[in-house]
């Protein structure tokens, strides 16, 4: 994985920037590689900005091109989301297939224990991106389930990965359940805490959306309600259904498919990611992991009900 970004994509940089730009300053987002916020100066003053290449395997090309895609519909429907300040996503000129686009101030950091009007908070954030509906399109497409580009459950039935009985009783669950029938809508596709950033208890913009698409509100929702099940217990899962509801002024549905589904595009056992990160330190992969099949419990339970 590149440390930096190659040298003729950041000569792209200060074509689009212009007027006399220099970078000043380059430093990753995560770990040693992209993207990557740069500063740069100009004649106009200084911009700060987040450059996005591809990164094989886990970052492929087209999802530059879907990110791209979904900031443009984001800032045409005045959604809170970063701006896309150019692309070239053929690599003509960058020599890679590359996106700038605005940094957006704020923090990703929640507290230990999330408040009730921050989790209601993320999902009312959700549910004005789903006031965008549409059909597929050209880097947006369908959407059947989270982090689309993930397909564990498929993974465990043919045998690439170990499952469970309770995994498996969930496929089995899921499938024979069927897809539900409902308008599709704009969908940020990889919706948990870190893509979430926070100026004070407001939301300041959803990010990263290479994974975006089309799909049912549950695609999103109830990924974020895995999550904070996950990271902050039981309880939290419906105060970010609750925010929705209230955003909206209808109920969700098909609720319970929807956490399968999300809890289904899991790993079978999760890592310590959640306390290595800092989501949370007191919860061990082991932990993760019976938190998860928790929540997965309790949807079926409501699904089979």
């Amino acid at each position: 994985m590149a440390r930096t970004p190659p040298e003729r994509t950041l000569d792209w940089v200060l074509g689009v920037i212009g007027a006399g730009a220099r970078i000043v300053e380059t430093r990753t987002l995560h770990g040693d590689g992209p993207p990557w916020q740069l500063r740069i100066e100009h004649s106009s003053g200084t911009t700060h900005a987040v450059l996005r290449i591809p990164t094989p395997p886990g970052i492929t090309a087209s999802m530059v091109a879907t990110g791209a895609a979904a900031l443009e519909l984001a800032e045409r429907h005045g959604l809170l989301a970063p701006r896309l300040i150019d692309a070239d996503l053929q690599g003509d000129v960058a020599g890679v297939s590359a996106t700038l686009e605005t940094l957006v101030p704020g923090t990703t950091a929640w507290p230990a224990t999330s408040s009730v009007e921050r989790l209601r908070a993320a999902g009312a954030a959700l549910a004005r991106v789903h006031t965008v509906v549409m059909a597929p399109r050209e880097h947006l497409p369908f959407r059947p389930r989270p982090i689309a580009v993930d397909h564990f459950a498929y993974a465990r039935r043919k045998g690439w990965m170990p499952t469970t009985p309770l995994l498996q009783a969930a496929d089995d669950m899921i499938r024979a359940h069927g897809l539900p029938l409902g308008e599709t809508v704009f969908v940020h596709g990889d919706v948990w805490p870190g893509n979430l950033l926070w100026a004070g208890d407001e939301v300041a913009a959803l990010i990263d959306w290479k994974t975006a698409g089309v799909g049912a509100p549950g695609v999103d929702v109830s990924e974020l309600r895995k999550q904070v099940a996950i990271i902050f217990g039981p309880e939290a899962p419906d105060l970010v259904l609750e925010g929705w509801e209230r955003a909206t002024g209808t109920k969700a549905r098909d609720v319970s498919y929807w956490d399968a589904v999300a809890a289904l595009n899991t790993r079978t056992e999760l890592d310590d990611g959640y306390r290595s990160g800092g989501w949370a330190p007191l919860l061990d992969a082991a932990g993760a992991t019976d938190r998860r099949d928790a929540f997965l419990r309790v949807a079926l339970t409501n699904l089979g009900s």
